[in-house]
């Protein structure tokens, strides 16, 4: 039987223990909770891979495919492909440091829930509801409830995998040692009573944990939410200098990590959708005028961004969890002088992961979705907030731009103008949210996939998913968290400086290999951001086995195919 996981967690310098919470009889920790490294062991035999005591060395050959497309005077079109390798070293560090988490937002639904998840597998609590029994787990994470092909058996032709986090040594997640910021000064014992998200029989347990646990204050600028926030609003910094509170957002990072024992911290934002920043020259368009803007307080300096320039500034990976516009051309230009890591954004959680599968499905079967209307009701804090229309904006730009490379990478179904234009009709998609307080956090989502088949026929697909949203949208917070602290812990170098240790660099500033989590995920300047779901998977598979001297999945799948 797997270990009974155990651990120590703290919350701003408050230690998390069980005292004074009822006894009972350990129950079996569910797989997703197991130590995985204590019951596997991945061991490579390639002259690719070297297991150093504290790295994993591999070489790793990227093979791709450069297309230059001849537009012909004669009408016709050239590809001229070329089939091209190049090769890199890559060293993976093998030490998980002791890392915590500070969430931005730690009081709403989502930081609540994602603190009981952490300390109810911890501790591995049970309770009951009117279901039974109830046991803890991490359903709904994809680095702790899913598989990997790591190949096949060579006697049957069986594919073998494996726990994705087993692949490569990671942060368990009941290691977490938690904390953040909250405009609300709520205790988090109190604010997962307000969240209504949980049994109550699991709030019951969770009191002794997290009475103690009392957010750092944050920052509030009521321009940027809904005015119906305001309630909430009595744990905040003083004042209106956005540098003091830059320098203090840093110093809390600091202590955080001093006081908890610390290696390694991870943020992320998890409070409310900001309205988008306006982008203004002079302003927020370089790292020099960020950083200006600041310093005179100028009122388009956001609180998310505020928060990623002091993560950046302390060179711990910043994570946005939520659609606005956090990342402006100067934090983005400062994240990469710093060589600092962020990640966004928008959290992918139900009605849109399930978008990127579907649509995806239907224009790679050559099938044409004409439209696609979604809807959505909810009645937690996030449907409330987002019932303004200024911060509903930034959710309808994250939530609208999921299905554009697919129309792009599909020039027979949507057609250019031109050898070089956009499509002359992308698919008509619109995107309606409203609050409605008596469903709480049990969102209802309706869509409706309308598409033209052959000989003028139509197909349409109804879809209706009703979920628990805080509870889907932890575990993609928690792999966001994961993942980050790994590629901490990644550098590289080319095929021609592989032997210099000095050569090596960090991966580049902008995480995009966390895409599959993500909404609207960031992509490097010059370079599309991939939106289908399986591509973002595939590409976060093939890079964790190219890590460890493994080859790309191949479902070219020969054994079946040749004699």
């Amino acid at each position: 039987m797997a270990p009974i996981a155990t651990g120590n967690g703290h919350s701003n310098g408050h230690t998390a223990h069980a005292n004074g919470a009822e006894q009972r009889v350990a129950a079996p920790v569910n797989p997703t909770a197991a130590r995985h490294e204590d019951l596997i062991s991945i061991k490579v035999d390639s002259p690719h891979v070297k297991y150093e005591d504290d790295a994993i060395i591999s070489q790793y050959s990227y093979r791709d495919t450069h297309v230059n497309v001849v537009n012909k005077a004669d009408g016709t079109t050239e590809y001229q492909a070329k089939p091209v390798t190049s090769q890199y070293q890559f060293k993976t560090g093998r030490k998980v440091p002791k890392t915590g988490l500070m969430m931005v937002g730690w009081g709403g639904n989502n930081g609540t829930t994602l603190t009981a998840s952490v300390l109810s597998n911890r501790e591995n609590l049970t309770w009951n509801n009117k279901e039974g029994l109830q046991k803890p787990n991490f359903y709904g994470s994809l680095v702790r409830a899913s598989t990997i092909r790591l190949g096949s058996d060579p006697v049957t032709g069986k594919d073998i995998y494996v726990p994705f986090g087993s692949v490569l040594p990671m942060v368990h997640p009941n290691d977490l040692v938690l904390g953040g910021w909250d405009i609300s000064g709520m205790t988090i014992d109190a604010a997962t009573t307000r969240a209504k998200v949980l049994d109550y029989d699991l709030q019951r347990q969770l009191v002794p944990l997290t009475k103690n646990m009392k957010p750092l204050r944050s920052i509030y600028y009521p321009d940027f939410i809904a005015a119906n926030q305001e309630d909430r609003v009595d744990n905040i910094l003083p004042g209106s200098d956005k540098q003091a509170h830059l320098d203090q957002l840093r110093t809390d990072i600091r202590e955080f990590k001093q006081n908890n024992g610390v290696e390694q911290v991870i943020v992320v934002w998890t409070a409310n959708t900001e309205r988008y920043s306006e982008i203004i020259p002079g302003v927020n368009d370089t790292a020099d005028n960020l950083l200006n803007a600041i310093k005179t307080s100028h009122s388009e300096v956001s609180p998310s961004t505020l928060f990623a320039v002091a993560c950046i500034l302390e060179r711990v990976p910043y994570i946005n969890g939520a659609p606005q516009n956090t990342f402006v051309p100067g934090a983005i230009e400062l994240a990469e002088r710093h060589k600092a890591f962020i990640g966004g954004d928008d959290l992918k959680t139900g009605q849109t992961r399930f978008k990127t599968a579907l649509a995806e499905m239907l224009v790679n079967a050559g099938i044409k979705p004409l439209s696609i209307a979604s809807y959505n009701h909810l009645g937690n804090n996030d449907g409330h907030n987002l019932s303004v229309p200024s911060t509903f904006q930034s959710k309808e730009i994250s939530k609208r731009g999921v299905v554009d490379d697919l129309v792009e990478s599909n020039a027979l179904l949507y057609p250019r103008a031109s050898k070089n234009s956009l499509p002359s009709k992308e698919i008509d998609h619109c995107i309606v949210i409203k609050y409605l307080p008596a469903v709480g956090d049990g969102k209802v989502a309706m869509d409706d996939y309308y598409s033209e088949l052959t000989l003028g026929g139509r197909n349409r697909i109804m879809v209706s998913n009703i979920c628990e949203d805080s509870l889907l949208a932890t575990p993609i917070l928690m792999d966001l968290v994961l993942l980050a602290e790994l590629m901490t812990r990644i550098t590289y170098t080319d095929g021609d400086s592989a032997n210099a240790e000095e050569s090596y660099k960090t991966m580049y500033t902008i995480m995009s290999l966390l895409s599959f989590s993500l909404k609207a995920p960031l992509a490097k300047k010059g370079r599309e951001a991939v939106n289908a779901i399986s591509r973002q998977r595939n590409g976060l598979a093939n890079f964790m086995k190219g890590l460890i001297g493994l080859p790309p999945n191949d479902d070219v799948l020969l054994e079946s195919r040749l004699w």
